[in-house]
């Protein structure tokens, strides 16, 4: 393995691959597949689906960024949930890396959007894995409940080709639209995403202190 793969493989403080729940997760939905590609879709489809997204849930410690939180309260916003898949990947060692990109969700919900002052949503998070020699961006955000319940087109991965949000609706409205590329990194810049999100967004965060580490 190159030395600049090291760190897309290595377990951090959020990227808790090493806690014992995430690594039975991982095994738990990956272990029937033979290929690393066929064991990277069976997680991203554990994740999700197997995890509600949830965007009231916004909790910007450590702790609350980390891959076996959202494991134990079953649901987290896109952040969480592309974390957790980066560390599913890295348990059965495909080196997964962190992406983000701000996007503007047409379709946004009238309480959200009273909450965040706009519809744009700042550090959008998706997972960035090394399948057969390429990069492959997997958005494991919306569960597919979700996007049934609002006619959202679900975002299918088949490990080869990039799974992003698609810009129209089922019904043919604008959707997601990508307004700025942030990069891809090997573990989650939570003071650039708390800093950011504390500026643009008020009473829809209850921040926490990006300090605020500790076990539970």
């Amino acid at each position: 393995m190159p030395p600049d793969f090291r760190d897309t493989l290595q377990c951090t403080p959020a990227i808790d691959g090493d806690h014992p729940r995430v690594t039975v997760f991982a095994h738990s939905h990956a272990d029937g597949a033979a290929k690393a590609r066929d064991q990277a879709v069976c997680l991203y489809y554990a994740v999700r689906d197997g995890i509600r997204y949830d965007p009231y849930l916004i909790d910007l410690s450590v702790k609350g960024m980390r891959a076996s939180t959202t494991l134990a309260s079953g649901r987290g916003w896109c952040v969480p949930k592309a974390v957790l898949l980066a560390a599913c990947c890295r348990v059965l060692g495909i080196p997964a890396m962190l992406g983000f990109a701000d996007v503007r969700n047409h379709l946004t919900t009238a309480r959200l959007r009273n909450l965040m002052k706009t519809d744009v949503f700042y550090w959008h998070g998706y997972t960035s894995i090394f399948i057969d020699g390429q990069w492959v961006k997997a958005t494991p955000a919306f569960n597919i409940e979700l996007c049934q319940r609002f006619d959202l087109k679900p975002l299918d991965f088949d490990g080869a080709a990039d799974s992003i949000y698609h810009p129209f609706d089922q019904l043919g409205n604008a959707h997601m639209e990508y307004v700025r590329c942030r990069g891809e990194f090997s573990d989650i810049p939570l003071d650039r995403i708390h800093n950011t999100l504390q500026r643009h967004y008020g009473s829809l965060l209850s921040l926490t202190s990006v300090d605020s580490d500790e076990d539970e």
